[in-house]
């Protein structure tokens, strides 16, 4: 698995905002979609990232308010990785790094996609056990086990 493409395992219905967004509009998405990094982007190029801990971070700053934009929150330097390096190059730097998203581009910076740390474990975990058991009675009674 480890020596498998990115691209096998990475998501391609992204989720994005636009630098000009506000605050307000990620926290919303943070909320109602259940997801923690958000890639930035202009014109279909890669600009920046925002991150729930990003939010959090900025949520102690007296101006910052969910009109704030987004490009004055965002992560700017992101470590980015290409659809053709393998996966564990992505686990590598997930443990080198702490962090937990990695958002995919080409050699033109257009975002293909992210992978995330969970991704990883989720793929590998079906692997190992492709008929999940684990919580299937709480699913199979709506209990939302993530909460």
């Amino acid at each position: 698995m480890m020596n498998e493409k990115i691209e096998t395992i990475m998501v391609t219905k992204l989720i994005t905002l636009s630098p000009d967004q506000k605050l307000g509009d990620a926290v919303e998405i943070f909320k109602s979609k259940r997801i923690h990094h958000l890639p930035v982007v202009e014109n279909g190029k890669l600009v920046g990232l925002i991150t729930t801990y990003d939010i959090w971070r900025a949520s102690y700053q007296p101006f910052v308010n969910d009109d704030t934009l987004i490009s004055d929150v965002m992560s700017k330097k992101i470590v980015k990785i290409n659809p053709e390096d393998k996966v564990g190059t992505a686990a590598e730097i997930f443990l080198d790094n702490r962090f937990h998203a990695l958002p995919v581009v080409n050699d033109e910076n257009d975002l293909l996609g992210i992978v995330t740390s969970f991704d990883i474990l989720r793929v590998q975990f079906k692997k190992e056990y492709p008929d999940n058991v684990l919580f299937k009675e709480e699913i199979d009674k709506g209990i939302n086990i993530e909460d």
